[in-house]
């Protein structure tokens, strides 16, 4: 998440595209519209009748995307560590919202900053409610674990124990295990008028440890970390005594159980664990005088020391303790958040690994597209890909037998002279970075845009950068100013006599882990306009041109909501006009208001517009006189749904890319959108559409007011999407 985004209103820059003489210029041909008078006056009357209060809140709505997180967690009908999951999920998400969304929204408050958001919210207004909500679904967090989940771990022989509920002789084995491996590590500090305040580091988990001297009768306060280089969790199991119990204790128990150990002759009044969360959201100066990777390292240093902007406590944390924290941490009192049991429960990842298949997700498989597979003379992808583009959908389509491939081939095969790629977010042990590298050892002209402002990957990408670099490949930055967040890759290949271009363009990441588990599509085609469009962005990317116009690609920040909106009021100027006419968008999130607007406009002339958003919406559908052709569903489960596809069913356009409908993307980022115009793949992309919106399918539906409600009605036949792609796609794939 980027900084800001539902407060910025930038307006789109001026653009040679666009309407002109009673025609649509789309891909650098005309399409028939109607006459201006019959086009230009509608859509202006449509717009203008929109109320004031037609967008939901930003931050709101991501409470609400968690809570359907959190939704997942609560279903019985998932297997029950799938459930533990989504608990952690909901915590590590939670958490990333703060750094960012929170810490964005206090900042501008605390400068002043009047800006107020879409749906008309001031800053502080915001954080209130930030703050009421927050609280709800954090308590609903904590009931679910210790009501549900827990028990019914505990039901299954995974149990997550007190130092209390321990034999005697697990107590005596563990306070071994304390002195040996976890007393050393530990570092008690106090505090008194020689020792300050300690400073405590975002996320961690700490004691806030209240001792009595019993000679002098006075009451100190102390604070001991947790260590986080370690599991949470102590198996409380023997390792040489196989069970079928798996005991788990928390770390912070057991320190809790040796106070007396670090703090010998002084009695322990209290203690009670509390968690604090920094401001993580920062810019770098992209000032042309400084080495960008230097700066980024610096902000990253400073990272560790931002401001407070929550502070999480346990349920029985008294009154003092808490009056404490709050003054030396300089915390106020709305960013409180009690929690009765655990704090984080992202630990519960540590119990997810334990070796339970029954009560896991069957295991899946992605399988080799059919294009790409095994043959008794093996096919390189560039044959393929000669013979016709190939859609891949992933996690159903094995990413490593697909895109991954194509990029070994390219740097393997002695014919291809250069691979110019984009990586905004990688896996630790990259097999993507790994092949650039080979490639440019072989000799190869190897360029990759390495974006190294990643939220929270920013330290990762660093190190990739300097390890390509290291190896001959060009290594560039970026635009100053904008994020590339864009997923492409262009080979350039000798044959014979002639130079042929293959790409990439997908909606996820070069990543080979994640794309087992991010639902994901990607073009992969030899079509000489695509390739001649990447060669020019890449020019953009690397060197001094401003290009805004491409033959079949939309690049924001210049042209990604221009050309969307163009398609949205083609389809209002097609139902004006009689013939047919629909709009159906999959996305992450949909924000931004100008394409909200349009979307507005559509359903006002009658337009059906179907919307599937995994994330936040700003969007009310279902409106009377304003959005009652509207329809917004969401779609959560086993894998996260991440792909970007528009269809314009006038048009019989089909679009897919990096971008969300959301300001960062539109405004201060690359990103890429590709037509796909093959019909057998554009049928493929129907039938993920036709599955994501089908009425039976099991998803949430947004209600004119904001609420979601879970869909179908129970009793009513419920198919699960990624199940049928699972088994349309790879025959059951497992």
């Amino acid at each position: 998440m980027s900084n800001g985004e539902a407060l910025d209103r930038q307006t789109d820059v001026d653009d040679k595209n666009g309407s002109r003489d009673g025609t649509l210029v789309v891909n650098s041909t005309s399409i028939p519209m109607a006459p201006p008078a019959a086009t230009n006056a509608p859509a202006s009357v449509l717009t203008e009748g929109l109320p004031e209060d037609r967008y939901l809140n930003r931050e709101l709505s991501w409470l609400d995307f968690n809570s359907r997180v959190l939704a997942l967690a609560e279903d019985t009908s998932l297997p029950l560590l799938e459930r533990a999951k989504f608990l952690a999920i909901f915590a590590s998400n939670l958490d990333e919202f703060f750094m960012v969304r929170v810490a964005g929204l206090k900042r501008r408050d605390e400068t002043g900053l009047s800006v107020r958001s879409a749906d008309g919210l001031s800053p502080r207004e915001q954080l209130s409610l930030i703050a009421k909500r927050t609280q709800e679904i954090s308590d609903k967090h904590a009931r679910v674990f210790l009501d549900s989940v827990r028990p019914a771990l505990a039901a299954e022989g995974i149990s997550i124990i007190g130092w209390s509920d321990l034999t005697d002789d697990d107590r005596v084995r563990l306070s071994v295990h304390f002195q040996e491996q976890v007393f050393p590590v530990l570092t008690p500090l106090a505090v008194d008028h020689a020792h300050p305040f300690p400073y405590i580091s975002g996320l961690s988990l700490n004691l806030a440890v209240t001792v009595k001297d019993a000679a002098t009768g006075g009451e100190h306060f102390a604070r001991v970390k947790v260590p986080d280089n370690v599991g949470r969790f102590v198996r409380v199991n023997r390792n040489e005594t196989p069970s079928s119990i798996d005991a788990f204790l928390p770390m912070e128990d057991l320190i809790s159980a040796h106070l007396d150990v670090l703090f010998p002759g002084m009695e322990i009044v209290e203690h009670h664990a509390f968690r604090i969360t920094r401001n993580a959201d920062f810019e770098v100066e992209e000032d042309r005088d400084e080495d960008l990777l230097q700066a980024l390292e610096r902000e990253l240093a400073r990272r560790r020391f931002g401001s407070p902007v929550r502070l999480e406590v346990a349920d029985d944390m008294t009154e003092h303790m808490l009056e404490l924290l709050l003054r030396e941490l300089d915390v106020d009192p709305g960013d409180v958040i009690q929690v009765p049991g655990l704090l984080d429960l992202s630990c519960l990842w540590q119990v997810y690994a334990v070796d339970r298949p029954a009560l896991k997700d069957r295991p899946f498989v992605p399988a080799t597209h059919p294009a790409f597979g095994e043959r008794e003379t093996p096919k390189s992808v560039f044959s393929t890909l000669r013979d016709g583009d190939v859609l891949v959908h992933h996690p159903y389509d094995s990413f490593s037998t697909s895109v991954q491939r194509f990029i070994e081939q390219a740097a393997a095969d002695p014919q291809v002279l250069a691979i110019k790629q984009t990586l905004y977010r990688t896996s630790g042990d990259s097999p993507i970075v790994n092949a650039l590298i080979a490639a440019a050892e072989a000799g190869k002209q190897v360029v990759a845009l390495v974006e190294i402002k990643a939220r929270f990957d920013e330290q990762a990408n660093i190190k990739w950068a300097r390890k390509l670099e290291h190896a001959g490949v060009h290594v560039v930055y970026g635009l100053v100013g904008l994020k590339t967040h864009c997923k492409t890759c262009l080979v350039v290949r000798r044959e014979g006599s002639a130079i042929r271009r293959y790409c990439h363009i997908g909606t996820g990441n070069y990543n080979p882990k994640t794309a087992r588990l991010y639902e994901d599509v990607g073009l992969l085609t030899a079509a000489p306009e695509i390739g001649a469009d990447l060669t020019d962005l890449f020019n953009s990317l690397t060197g001094y041109s401003r290009k805004t116009h491409y033959r079949n690609l939309l690049v924001a920040p210049y042209g990604v909501r221009r050309g969307i909106i163009e398609r949205i009021d083609a389809e209002v100027a097609r139902k004006l006009q009689g013939h047919e006419a629909g709009i159906r968008m999959k996305a992450n999130a949909l924000v931004d208001e100008q394409v909200i607007d349009a979307l507005y406009r559509a359903s006002k002339a009658g337009v059906p517009v179907d919307i599937v958003v995994r994330g936040i919406c700003a969007l009310k559908p279902g409106v009377p006189g304003m959005s009652e052709n509207i329809v917004v569903r969401s779609i959560l489960g086993r894998f996260l749904e991440h792909s970007r596809i528009f269809h314009f069913r006038g048009a019989d356009e089909f679009w897919i890319g990096s971008a969300d409908m959301m300001h960062r993307n539109l405004d201060r980022r690359v990103e890429v959108m590709a037509q796909v115009k093959d019909p057998r793949l554009t049928a493929q992309m129907a039938d993920i559409l036709d599955s994501s919106l089908d009425p039976t399918t099991r998803c949430w539906l947004l209600q004119p007011d904001g609420r979601w409600a879970a869909a179908p009605a129970d009793g009513e036949d419920v198919r699960e999407h990624q199940e049928a792609m699972m088994r349309t796609r790879m025959g059951g794939g497992s």
